[in-house]
């Protein structure tokens, strides 16, 4: 076993430690330090990432040494690698350039609290991602359920408490759901172990009068997944959640929580009950027609938001959307571009929440539509990074929005199915359309000069604002999404060859 095998491992109790280190740390020290171990955790990953992909092969890590079906264990490959990398380098951005909004939106009491929530919610997206048994995967969504809701309520305002109060309820909901699935698959498979579970499964499945059984326990868990992911229709909370958190919060929360969750259904999907399994149950029909009523209903929510983060939070749920109707469409293309699509997401919308609030607070903090008139113009990097999202999102060539939508199309008409290759396209013309619509609106408002009376109004809050806009913890940050961004635009066929070897690794 080389050294290498332990790194995942350290990526988990590193983080749980940090949590608890920074809860006595001051504000200020546990930030820093924040940053600094999440820089680590990038260095480690990395090390995971390129021994995977040099070896061309996964690895388990058993913990504890106890046997089937009570052990717990973490595989290390090629895909965990590329998600656990990208999440955590999305998190060092988040992190890095929305830290002036913390100390802005929150006592100073309460920042170090704060920053160890974004630690123990780092343990948690590690352990899902390098999960090998369900276990472990349902202790970590309860914790990454928990810590969720404290970086909402920590900010200590009535909308943030409200919003967690409905975030926590859905959430348990959906928390319930999974276990009770878990436990229906753990008494027909008598395994938590993913690889033992589907050696288990696949026995049953030969057994044609079992098959609803396993549907069921199956249909369970998407369920209490999907509602903890926001798919449609359980994406009612998104609005309040993203749109009334502090910036670095809501960029995890729509950036990361929300993928991670369905990360750990696709390894369900893949390692448990297995892709043959699958293509027998009406699941991925069901996935493929709520996936594609997100996208939709998303989308025309955004258009009716009547403020700046309510848009970008709605058409959070238009994302999760186009990732569903990818595992609806099923196969290697349908997977690759939902996974392609988390990537993109992730890295596309952190950009987005933590842009809006440096546009807010040059037009007098609000961030209605009407009093955005003009902001790019007083907070000219802000508006710079946000144009690039929304241009993604709308997808512009170039950009990793344009380079998911060709990958969905290709998966549609990989599935051999007329229907719904003429239905996927019809929903990715429209989605496009009404994307267009909404971010093409926000982008005119945000370049169309103020009259000359708000003109002077604004300008002594851009003049105040101006070293925050240049500042280099939030320029370096956005930079390196935009980076990440126009990369996934123009060379997506590097990630997809690297997803689908992950993929075959997976299986």
């Amino acid at each position: 076993m080389g050294f290498v095998w332990n790194f995942p491992l350290f990526t988990i109790v590193l983080s749980l430690f940090s949590g608890v280190l920074c809860t006595i740390l001051p504000g200020k020290t546990a930030k820093k330090y924040t940053m600094i171990y999440e820089g680590i955790l990038v260095i480690l990953v990395g090390c995971v990432f390129i021994y995977t992909l040099r070896t061309g092969a996964s690895f388990t890590y058993p913990m504890g040494e106890f046997p089937a079906p009570w052990g717990n264990e973490i595989r290390g490959g090629l895909l965990e690698a590329l998600l656990a990398l990208a999440f955590l380098c999305v998190m060092l951005c988040s992190v890095s350039a929305g830290e002036r909004f913390v100390l802005v939106d929150m006592d100073n009491s309460k920042v170090n609290l704060f920053y160890s929530l974004v630690n123990l919610m780092t343990a948690a997206i590690m352990a899902l991602i390098w999960t090998n048994d369900l276990f472990t995967g349902y202790v970590f969504l309860e914790i990454l359920t928990l810590t969720s809701c404290g970086i909402q309520v920590v900010r200590e305002i009535g909308r943030t408490t409200l919003a967690a109060m409905r975030y926590m309820l859905l959430n348990l909901m959906g928390s319930g759901l999974f276990l009770l699935g878990v436990v229906l698959l753990y008494d027909m498979t008598g395994h938590l172990l993913m690889v033992n579970m589907h050696q288990a499964v696949d026995q049953i499945a030969a057994d044609p009068s079992h098959l609803g059984a396993l549907s069921l326990a199956i249909g369970i868990l998407t369920i209490g997944l999907g509602i903890k992911s926001g798919l449609f229709p359980f994406h009612f909370w998104m609005p309040d959640t993203y749109g009334r958190a502090t910036p670095t919060a809501a960029a995890l929360l729509s950036s990361l929580v929300s993928k991670a969750y369905i990360f750990l259904l696709i390894k369900i999907y893949y390692r448990v009950v297995g892709m043959e399994v699958i293509s027998l149950l009406p699941i991925g029909r069901i996935l493929l027609v709520l996936g594609m009523c997100g996208v939709v209903f998303g989308s025309v929510s955004a258009i009716r938001a009547d403020n700046i983060n309510r848009m970008v939070a709605f058409s959070s749920a238009a994302q999760i959307g186009y990732i569903f109707m990818g595992i609806g469409i099923g196969g290697t293309a349908g997977y690759t571009a939902a996974i392609f699509h988390i990537l993109a997401h992730a890295v596309t919308k952190s950009q987005l929440f933590l842009s809006t609030p440096r546009l807010s607070e040059v037009s007098g903090n609000s961030l209605l539509f009407r009093k955005l008139q003009g902001a790019a113009f007083r907070s000219r990097n802000a508006g710079r990074f946000f144009a690039i999202g929304a241009l993604s999102m709308i997808g512009i060539p170039v950009f990793a929005g344009f380079s998911s939508k060709i990958l969905f199309g290709v998966a549609a008409y990989d599935s051999h199915s007329p229907l719904k290759f003429i239905l996927v396209l019809l929903v990715l013309a429209v989605s496009s359309l009404l994307n267009a619509l909404y971010f093409i609106r926000t982008l005119i408002r945000i370049y169309t000069a103020p009259s000359e009376a708000k003109a002077v109004e604004y300008l002594s809050l851009a003049e105040k604002y101006r070293e925050n806009d240049r500042s280099l913890t939030y320029v370096a940050p956005s930079l390196a999404l935009s980076a990440a961004n126009v990369f996934l635009g123009l060379f997506s066929w590097v990630v997809v060859e690297l997803i689908q070897r992950g993929l075959t690794m997976f299986a």
